[in-house]
Formats: structure tokens, sequence, C-alpha cells
């Protein structure tokens, strides 16, 4: 079976040497893509790439008249900042090759760090933020912000894959674990999320008194583009 090949389309420069990328994909629930869409919209970010695939089911996301691919990359250049923000939820079996092709992305545009994030279900409902890192240097800089380390734990899909290329790679992989609700709106742990990476990210900013409209939106927007790609990606993936 041949590996899937994912394709970006820059359309503008793109100029965060030293900077950040953070991982938009939904992992655990949404509460990934609502924080991430809820940076690029309060911290302005532009549309600098679209992503692609043959292995994507082909949907258009439309947006104020204009279709858009559901897939694609936010720049804030001045703040040095990067975001892979996704509609889609990834089959499994393209993890492993997103990571990869994550990673090869950073260490072209000279990204320094990389934050990842998965929702995780506490039995206790805990807020308390923690999170892993690929190397020594990540760890500090997790420690620095005042964010715990995470010691013991196992991370699958996307942010599990990241943190162990990037262990092999020498690459800077932050994953920040959430409290995920099973149920309803992820409006908590996008607002618990979003201030996460604003304090790993230096000048990123949430408007914590929007979230909930904007994680209201998002949260729509996502699911619906999901339940419409899934009989298509069911397909694809027998």
């Amino acid at each position: 079976m041949s590996q899937p090949r994912f394709r970006i389309k820059e359309l503008r420069p793109i100029s965060v040497k030293d900077g950040f990328l953070v991982d938009g994909f939904p992992s655990a629930g949404f509460a990934s893509a609502i924080a991430s869409e809820s940076l690029i919209n309060t911290t302005g970010f532009e549309v600098a790439a679209i992503i692609d695939s043959d292995t994507f089911p082909p949907v258009s996301l439309i947006k104020d008249g204009e279709p858009n691919y559901p897939t694609r990359i936010f720049v804030q250049n001045e703040l040095n900042v990067a975001v892979f923000s996704s509609y889609l939820t990834l089959h499994e079996s393209l993890h492993k090759q997103m990571a990869r092709f994550m990673l090869s992305w950073a260490k072209k545009h000279g990204i320094k760090y990389i934050i990842t994030s998965i929702g995780v279900r506490a039995p206790n409902q805990s807020e308390q933020i923690i999170a892993a890192g690929s190397t020594k240097e990540a760890r500090r800089k997790i420690q620095e912000v005042g964010i715990h380390v995470l010691q013991h734990g196992t991370i699958p899909g996307i942010p599990g894959s990241l943190l162990n290329q990037g262990m092999t790679n020498d690459q800077n992989v932050i994953a920040v674990l959430f409290n995920s609700m099973e149920q309803g709106p992820d409006f908590k742990s996008s607002a618990q999320l979003c201030m996460a990476i604003s304090k790993l990210v230096p000048g990123a900013s949430c408007d914590i008194s929007t979230l909930n409209k904007e994680a209201e939106r998002a949260e729509k927007m996502i699911k619906e583009t999901d339940t419409e790609a899934k009989n298509l990606k069911e397909g694809i993936y027998q």
C-alpha cells in the first residue's frame, strides 16, 4: 500500500523562523480545533496555505459565500506563529504520516516549537493542565510557563506521533493534555486549552468573553463538515 501524499499550496509569504506551529487537528472531541479557531480569530491570523490529499474526503467548506479547503494553514508573521487548522477528523491510519508531514514543514520554516493537544477524561473533572515534551528544552519551556510536566501516561494519535518523531529528530514538541467532556459542547475545554496555548506562545491571546460564541460557531461547522465527510471517509478507507 502506497503512503498518502499530502500537498501544500502556499498562498502568501510565510515568515515564522524560530517561532511556533500549533496543531489544530481534532483529537478527542473538537476542543483542539475550536481552540485553534478561537486563537486565529482573536489574534489577527491570515490564511497562508491550503493542505490537500487524495486521501481526504472531497468536501468544500463555504464561508461568507466562498469555498474553502477544510484544512488550511493560518499565519501571524508578527508573532512568528502558524496554525494547522482542520475541520476534518483524520482516520487513524493517517496520523503518523500527518505528524511526519507537519514536522517536515516545521523544519522547512525553522519552527522552534510545535504545540499539539489532546483531551483526556479525568474522573474528578480536574481543570489542571499538564503537558508532555519531546526534548529537555520543550519540558523546560513547559515548566517556565507554570504548567506541570507529565511524568507517566499514554498519548495517542497525532500528538503521540509528534512526540515520538520529535524526540528522534530533536524537534521541540509540546503536547498539552486538557480535560475533555464526554458529551455536550467543548466550551470549557476549549477555553482551558486556549489559555494554555496563550501561555506557551508569547503575544497570542484568547478572548474568553467571546470564546463561547466562537466555540459554538466553530463546533457547529466542524461537526457539519465531519458528518458530511463521514460516509465518504468510510468508503475511502474500506
